[in-house]
């Protein structure tokens, strides 16, 4: 059987600076309808993001099997000259040519307070592709990208009978009540934050209960204080795992992700899939950007077992 796990979702460009003030003594509160102000920011840094990337490459860390299904645009050429570097399979990606790759900007101040502005440029066009193309799948996840996408690729799972992870992350504001419910009853499992959970109940009326019983597995994730899996009727809590050193988040909740993938391809019990998911987290943290931390297998195995005492393979 096969082990591919189709990763749809962005792929994007993070421009990230850096302003040495602070945001609150240079915008004024009675002033805010009508804002022109400019921020020096000596400092700028490039990083290659995209939920679907990072899902991917923390994926390939433990040796599984992505195939990443997106959108770039005239400008992303250089990113896909990196990912085949990194050994990502590519053939699922579509360049548009009259769009720009997906790209945020992020100026964050000395307060670490930030001011983004996000620009979806090619991921608009991700309905474009078609999971019918992809060939045999052992499961597929619908993480961030855009709207018209993940509704298309949600329902092409479905049809196919492909098992998949609804994760709509930052995206979330953008469905309603009806579609959510709709998203859920055709996904195998929901993996949320806790804050996205709550706005999830929210908006379906539906209770945590009636969610975890139209799915195989409900993820929530509680940042530090670890994360909860509800599957088959029981209820794993599993320990978030001590970051080395605290560098970054940014990312670290797409290495949890892919670590659900892991678990789910090679069949492994939810106890287990979710402390390989909690450790990918922890070692993102300790990074700089999405797909910065390189591991062997081999370590990151040796990692788990100092971890939580045992040999998940």
């Amino acid at each position: 059987m096969t082990k591919t796990a189709l990763i749809c979702g962005s792929i994007a460009f993070d421009k990230i600076m850096q302003y040495h003030g602070r945001f609150a003594e240079t915008l004024l509160a009675d002033q805010l309808h009508r804002v022109n102000v400019s921020f020096l920011v000596p400092t700028m840094r490039l990083e290659y993001g995209g939920c679907a990337v990072n899902i991917a490459y923390n994926l390939q860390l433990l040796g599984g099997a992505p195939l990443i299904m997106g959108a770039i645009g005239q400008d992303g050429g250089d990113y896909l000259e990196r990912m085949g570097k990194q050994g990502l399979e590519t053939r699922a990606i579509r360049t548009i040519p009259d769009a720009y790759t997906a790209q945020c900007f992020v100026t964050a101040d000395q307060d670490n307070n930030q001011i983004n502005a996000f620009h979806p440029g090619a991921m608009q066009y991700s309905h474009d592709n078609s999971v019918a193309d992809m060939g045999a799948l052992r499961v597929a996840i619908i993480s961030p990208d855009g709207r018209d996408g993940m509704i298309k690729h949600a329902a092409d799972c479905a049809e196919l009978k492909v098992p998949f992870m609804f994760d709509p992350g930052q995206q979330l504001p953008m469905f309603s009540g009806e579609e959510l419910i709709r998203f859920i009853g055709q996904a195998s499992y929901l993996a949320c934050n806790d804050y996205e959970f709550e706005v999830v109940m929210d908006r379906t009326g539906l209770s945590q209960a009636d969610i975890a019983s139209r799915l195989e597995a409900l993820v929530i994730t509680r940042g530090g204080e670890g994360s909860d899996i509800y599957a088959g009727g029981e209820h794993y809590r599993i320990p978030a795992v001590k970051a080395e050193n605290i560098v970054d988040a940014t990312g670290c909740g797409d290495a949890y992700r892919a670590g659900l993938l892991y678990g789910i391809t090679e069949g492994l019990d939810w106890p287990t899939t979710g402390r390989i998911a909690s450790l990918l987290g922890a070692i993102k943290i300790g990074s700089t950007g999405g797909q910065n931390h390189t591991f062997t297998p081999a370590e990151i195995d040796e990692k788990f077992e100092a971890a939580f005492g045992y040999k998940f393979r």
